[in-house]
């Protein structure tokens, strides 16, 4: 590193870009921006505007820990404990994925779907509804918090395995004020939602990142997915297919007829789930997305 006299915030970010970018690591210069501002308590625009100051020595000692942290692989998110998710902040740590650039895309298609259907009613003079969503594996509650945030008129139920996970998603909730419009419920996949449901209280739509990677796609994964995101959150099976198709096999009855599955999948699970859907007669309009990148990646489909 310089020399304490030449430490300022400019000095430091140029010298961790070179030393992340010697490491490999995939976005050098925005790692060294996000810890330093975390360090600081400020925002990455105002390290440009302070420029030239020396941070103190106690912010240097934490910058540097954090920097080792970083170069040994553990993600950044965890290491500043929170992820942007369209346009909201996310608390996470080791106990849930960190939210992806990919589920930005199934919530906005939900989204998408939501408004134009409101507007579809609005226009032919019908009352406008209140739309019943389910997030199967919510983590994070990424997906949960964001719809509960960007749809006022909705209503909705955040299913997880695991109870550090609920715990994070409940202060996700409370922090983006939703937390009334959301209950959470521990379980495996659907299976803490009642199969006992009359049409009407069935949901509208139900969406999904569930664990889709195979034992042996994990054994390949990057050390900074593998030695620190829950692998429970991660794999599907042997196959990373398992767990989606118990998922849309539970679905049907709990979705009502004309409601909509969003789900992400990998593009070694997508086709499997897809061809597994299309021969179940309860299922209709199935079809794969891309995500941004031109990959295989979501599978949209609506019950009979």
């Amino acid at each position: 590193m310089p020399q304490a006299e030449e430490w300022s915030i400019k000095n430091l970010l140029e010298w961790t870009t070179s030393f992340f970018e010697k490491k490999g690591l995939d976005s050098p210069r925005l790692d060294a921006e996000v810890l330093l501002a975390h360090v600081l308590k400020t925002t990455r625009v105002e390290l440009f505007v302070r420029y030239d100051e020396k941070p103190s020595d106690d912010a240097r000692t934490q910058f540097r820990e954090l920097v080792r942290r970083r170069s040994a692989g553990e993600p950044t998110a965890y290491l500043v404990g929170k992820k942007e998710f369209y346009s909201l902040d996310f608390e996470v740590d080791s106990r849930v994925l960190i939210p992806r650039p990919e589920t930005e895309e199934l919530v906005l298609e939900a989204i998408e779907h939501i408004k134009r259907t409101d507007k579809a009613l609005a226009n032919d003079g019908a009352d406008s509804r209140v739309w019943s969503i389910c997030d199967v594996g919510t983590g994070s509650g990424c997906i949960a918090v964001t719809l509960a945030k960007y749809i006022p008129n909705s209503q909705v139920v955040a299913v997880d395995i695991s109870p550090d996970a609920l715990q994070i998603a409940q202060r996700n909730a409370q922090k983006h004020k939703v937390e009334h419009k959301i209950t959470f419920l521990e379980g495996d996949l659907l299976d803490p939602v009642s199969l006992d449901l009359s049409e009407e209280r069935r949901f509208d739509i139900i969406a999904s990142n569930p664990p889709y990677v195979s034992e042996s796609e994990y054994a390949r994964l990057e050390t900074t997915v593998k030695d620190f995101e829950p692998k429970l959150a991660l794999v599907g099976g042997s196959t990373g297919a398992e767990t989606p198709v118990r998922l849309v096999q539970q679905v049907p009855e709990r979705l009502k007829s004309g409601g909509r599955l969003f789900m992400e999948l990998s593009p070694t699970t997508v086709g499997a789930v897809a061809e597994t859907m299309k021969k179940d007669e309860r299922w209709t309009d199935v079809e794969i997305r891309r995500d941004f990148a031109h990959i295989d990646r979501f599978v949209y489909a609506v019950r009979k």
